[in-house]
């Protein structure tokens, strides 16, 4: 210090040190709202709005106010679920490899703040929905109790079949993003919902497979832990097979590329799937089959959305 004022080093330290922590912050919120899962489950709920304006003749000016609120009030309820399964799950993802990052587990979140943090932020983003339409929000609701209730605190430590209950909350989400224009009583939300469903099942298999030391020392009982790796291989293929009905039914509201594109996509995902119960590495298997099925729901997403832009 000199003349009472700090020196240009000093400051820079000082600002450096602000960034430091500013970004260690952002990547804490990163982990606690599991950044990867929060971006999956709200790009359904916005294709699903896109849909909605398109195929029920509303422009897209004359509801971006309530396309914010629902992007905003659906991005919390997620969030507020999301934060309030890793306060519960925090015992669980200390002894995993893959959750060792996480706020709750390396302590840089106080487990009490986290907690309130979740309620709050589910609280805030229902409230918000409940100005959208009375459906958004009762599909928001159920999409959090599933989630929170009959996955994280009743069926993920006791039953195999937390994969089917966890996917019917994210399968939720497309018709949150629909109703908010319209009913979801339309076919195009209805197959959305289906495929999410189905989707979710490999995807989370895959990640089973491949973290399947982690599941197993955490005692969650995840199918290739109970069942074993081959069984589960077996049913990823099953579900993936049963992808393939559902572009048949948007032909009319997609067209035939659509069609082709998706039935592509999916049958390449068939064959992926196959390779499973041959392969030398099951592990770098199942990391494969992991990133084509996001880049699968991705791109079904992104090509309904192109189709309907013009």
């Amino acid at each position: 210090m000199e003349n009472g004022q700090l020196l240009p080093e000093t400051v820079l330290e000082s600002a450096t040190g602000s960034s430091s922590k500013l970004l260690s912050l952002l990547i804490d919120i990163k982990y606690l709202l599991k950044g990867k899962v929060l971006v999956a489950n709200v790009l359904p709920v916005f294709t699903a709005y896109w849909l909605a304006l398109y195929f029920n003749g509303e422009p897209f000016i004359d509801h971006w106010g309530l396309f914010l609120l629902t992007m905003a009030g659906s991005t919390l309820v997620i969030s507020g679920a999301l934060i309030l399964n890793n306060w519960y799950e925090v015992d669980l993802d200390k002894k995993m490899v893959r959750t060792q990052k996480r706020p709750t587990v390396t302590g840089n979140f106080n487990l009490k703040t986290v907690l309130w943090s979740g309620i709050i932020t589910s609280i805030m983003g229902l409230v918000m929905m409940l100005f959208t339409t009375l459906e958004a929000a009762v599909y928001s609701f159920l999409g959090w109790f599933v989630y929170v209730v009959l996955y994280t605190f009743w069926t993920k430590r006791r039953y195999t079949l937390n994969t089917i209950v966890g996917s019917v909350s994210g399968a939720l989400t497309p018709l949150i993003g629909w109703a908010a224009i319209a009913p979801a009583y339309h076919i195009v939300p209805i197959i959305m919902f289906c495929i999410l469903f189905i989707w979710q099942v490999p995807h989370t298999l895959a990640i089973a497979i491949n973290r399947l030391e982690d599941y197993t020392r955490a005692g969650v009982p995840m199918l290739p832990v109970v069942s074993g790796v081959e069984v589960a291989i077996r049913q990823n293929l099953i579900y993936i097979i049963a992808l393939l009905p559902f572009p048949f039914f948007l032909i009319s509201s997609f067209g035939w590329f659509f069609f082709l594109f998706a039935t592509s996509l999916t049958i390449g995902w068939v064959f992926l799937a196959m390779k499973g119960s041959q392969a030398k590495d099951v592990k770098k298997w199942a990391q494969t089959n992991l990133r084509y099925s996001l880049i699968y729901l991705i791109l079904i997403l992104i090509v309904m959305v192109i189709l309907t832009s013009s």
